[in-house]
Parts: structure tokens; C-alpha cells; sequence
């Protein structure tokens, strides 16, 4: 069940660009059981198309899989290979919305995310930030959207049994994508 949309303070319509330098896309997995491995996509880029309802608004958005970044190259490089993204293959990640909510005070933005040739449905829990200028006169909007994804679901099968027990990687990776965006003229 959807809600009626109340006021957005700062909301404008319009086409945004993602302000890179100011954004990140990241992710964690769970690790030997006992903890968590972070990462990042480094090359991205993105687009908003704010409707006068915010709820008619769009994304589209990319991750080049070659940008992965967790800090150690050599699980980097592995990572880049058919084992799991395939990057060769399959070089980017994309999500293009099909849809925002309003549930219980929160938005949602529904669509679809590919991974290696894979298309599956994805719902990102998304809080807005804020709007308001920055230095240079651009009109810029903030916010975090987090969602959580099976890996398996998108044929990133590889694992490894522990001698402890349990298996090498968990099987759900959770995507944070920390937003900024600028307003085109």
C-alpha cells in the first residue's frame, strides 16, 4: 500500500547528473563466517529524472566491474574473472527503476539490477538527504539508497568449505550507494 506524498523541503524537478566525486557505490559480503569484506565500484555514473510527483521520478545507473575495489588487488583481479563477475564478459553492473513508493514514511525505488547477464528485480529502501545549493551555484540534491541481493541469484556461484565449518562467502551482498547529485541547467 502506497502513501500520499507530503512535501519534499528543496524538491525540484528535473534531469540530475551524479556529482562522482561527492558519491560512492559499495557494497559488503560476509566473510569466513566471522565477518564482513567491504568493497567499492570506483567508475560509475548515473542519472535522476525527478517527476513534480516524486513518486514518477526515474534512475538509471551503471558500475564499470574492472573499478571493483576491496583493497587487495590480487582478490580484486579474482573477482574480475569468470569465477565471479566476469568483467571481460559482462563489464558493467546496471539498475534502471521501474518504480518509487511511499511505505510507512519510507520510499522505496523498485527496478531491476543486472549482474553477468543477469536481470532480476531489486528494491532500494532510499532516504533523501536534503536539496540545497552548494558553492559553485549547483542545485544539488543528497541521499543513501541500500538494497540487498543474493549472489547466487545472478550466477556468482564460487565458495570455498572452511575447515571450521560454515563456507567462505555468505551468499547476500549488501549495495549502499551513498548519493549526490546535480540539478542540469
Amino acid at each position: 500500500m502506497s502513501e500520499t506524498i507530503t512535501t519534499i523541503p528543496g524538491y525540484k524537478a528535473g534531469t540530475w547528473t551524479i556529482d562522482k566525486t561527492h558519491s560512492s557505490v559499495s557494497f559488503s559480503i560476509r566473510h569466513i563466517v566471522i565477518s564482513k569484506v567491504k568493497g567499492t565500484f570506483d567508475d560509475f555514473d548515473a542519472t535522476f529524472v525527478t517527476g513534480e510527483n516524486p513518486l514518477e521520478s526515474s534512475v538509471t545507473a551503471s558500475a564499470k566491474v574492472v573499478s571493483i575495489n576491496t583493497n587487495e588487488p590480487g582478490r580484486d583481479g579474482h573477482l574480475r574473472t569468470g569465477d565471479f563477475f566476469d568483467a571481460e564478459t559482462y563489464p558493467t553492473i546496471d539498475f534502471a527503476s521501474t518504480g518509487m513508493r511511499l511505505v510507512k514514511g519510507d520510499y522505496l525505488v523498485d527496478g531491476n539490477i543486472t549482474i553477468k547477464g543477469v536481470t532480476k528485480p531489486a528494491t532500494f529502501e532510499f532516504e533523501f538527504g536534503g536539496f540545497g545549493g552548494d558553492p559553485y551555484g549547483n542545485y544539488k540534491f543528497g541521499a543513501t539508497a541500500k538494497t540487498e541481493v543474493n549472489r547466487e541469484d545472478f550466477g556468482l556461484t564460487y565458495n570455498a568449505a572452511l575447515e571450521t565449518g560454515g563456507m567462505l562467502l555468505g551468499d547476500k551482498v549488501t549495495i549502499t550507494l551513498e548519493l549526490q547529485a546535480a540539478l542540469n541547467a
